[in-house]
């Protein structure tokens, strides 16, 4: 958009306004329509400092925020949506129930906008349009859906259990690394304490030695002054650099790619990723077909839920598969993120005519395995957990131990 000062007169009195059009005309003729005077100029210029400003308090008062909603309170939203159409109540009355009844205040706005347009005569898929970005493309699917078939309170209570699965899974996979998370934390803290008070403690007494000091003690005198003098700097860089990176990796597809790429090859990170972005791929693709979506349309619906950049870019060449006229078996052989049982089960449900059977096993063998993942956490991460606590131990022990037994030796 640009922007365009309007200067005009009210009789013999003079006035100035800007206007935000696409061109000139669009600016005259929005002008007019105001009736505010008889225009005299209209120029380009550039955005006033006064809209930047009230830009920059809307980015931070307005409650429709650039990111998507939270899954538990939007889950109840749509439960209670979905309870009261079943129930047969117009949805103009389901929607002002439900708004009144949310506590979020961000899905509070955006469906106060949608009943507005609702009641101005839209449909409920053509008023969430504009929040695709908030509630996601799968809502904005599923919402056409239910219109075009009559059962919208029916694909709205699908559209909730599916997010309810995927929040659901979170939610264990955070419990689940939450005491791992606590052991390092508190590594890190006790390795801080000890580096900062307890080694300079000895430092004085080994300089005053004047013997030569073995390697892990250097070592630990070595950090000790490096979090002394330059702790803070460090701690700044690191923050600068985790930003830096978190910036470019939204904005950059081709760090975004290598970077996912990198991830699957972690351990345990890349399993846990991996079984479940494939898992909600297959279960969404399964709801979706049941459904009466197009099996194109259903697996690029599906793709979007998938978080993992390189994952969604190989399943992407699932739908090329098939418009291309090869089967969906061979879609799925191409995107080489399947193993061999997995193709077999998909080309079986394929070929006999019960792909959602299939679908629906294939989903459950991926949850199990995410499932036994995420409950061994623990004790998965636990010798990586020793082997670190060991080797901090370690090198504290010889560090301060080693020069003192010299001593020893040397005074005998």
């Amino acid at each position: 958009m640009k922007f365009f000062r309007v200067r005009y007169k009210q009789g013999k009195r003079k006035f100035t306004t800007t206007v935000e059009a696409a061109h000139k005309a669009e600016a005259l003729k929005y002008f007019r329509h105001q009736s505010l005077g008889v225009p005299t100029e209209v120029k380009e210029i550039s955005e006033p400092w006064s809209m930047k400003i009230d830009r920059f308090k809307k980015r931070f008062t307005n409650p429709i925020q650039n990111r998507r909603v939270k899954d538990d309170a939007y889950i109840t939203f749509l439960d209670q949506l979905s309870t009261m159409l079943d129930a047969g109540m117009p949805i103009n009355l389901c929607l002002a129930e439900s708004i009144t009844d949310t506590h979020d205040p961000m899905i509070r706005a955006i469906f106060t906008e949608v009943l507005r347009d609702i009641e101005s005569g839209l449909s409920l898929s053509r008023s969430v349009v504009n929040f695709q970005q908030q509630l996601g493309t799968l809502s904005l699917s599923m919402f056409e859906l239910g219109e075009q078939t009559g059962t919208l309170s029916s694909a709205i209570g699908k559209l909730s259990a599916i997010l309810q699965q995927i929040f659901d899974n979170r939610q264990k996979l955070k419990k689940a690394t939450r005491y791992p998370l606590f052991i390092l934390i508190a590594m890190s803290i006790a390795f801080t304490v000890v580096i900062t008070f307890v080694v300079p403690q000895f430092q004085s007494f080994f300089e005053e030695s004047g013997m030569e000091l073995p390697f892990p003690t250097k070592l630990l005198l070595w950090t000790e002054h490096a979090i002394s003098t330059h702790g803070p700097y460090i701690l700044t860089g690191a923050i600068i650099l985790s930003v830096a990176f978190s910036y470019a990796y939204a904005r950059n597809p081709a760090l975004r790619l290598k970077t996912d790429q990198y991830l699957l090859k972690i351990y345990i990170v890349g399993k846990v990723t991996y079984y479940a972005m494939i898992g909600r791929f297959i279960y969404l693709f399964n709801v979706l077909t049941d459904a009466g979506i197009p099996m194109i349309d259903a697996l690029e619906i599906a793709m979007g839920v998938v978080e993992n950049s390189y994952i969604k870019q190989e399943l992407q060449k699932i739908p090329v598969a098939i418009e291309d006229g090869r089967s969906l078996t061979q879609g799925f052989i191409e995107s080489g993120q399947f193993e061999g049982m997995i193709l077999q089960m998909i080309k079986a449900g394929e070929s006999s005519g019960s792909l959602g059977t299939m679908l629906g096993k294939v989903n459950k063998v991926y949850n199990s395995r995410y499932d036994y993942i995420v409950d061994n956490v623990a004790t998965l991460i636990e010798p990586i957990l020793i082997a670190a606590i060991a080797g901090f131990v370690l090198v504290l022990a010889l560090g301060i131990f080693l020069p003192m037994w010299s001593m020893v030796d040397i005074a005998g």
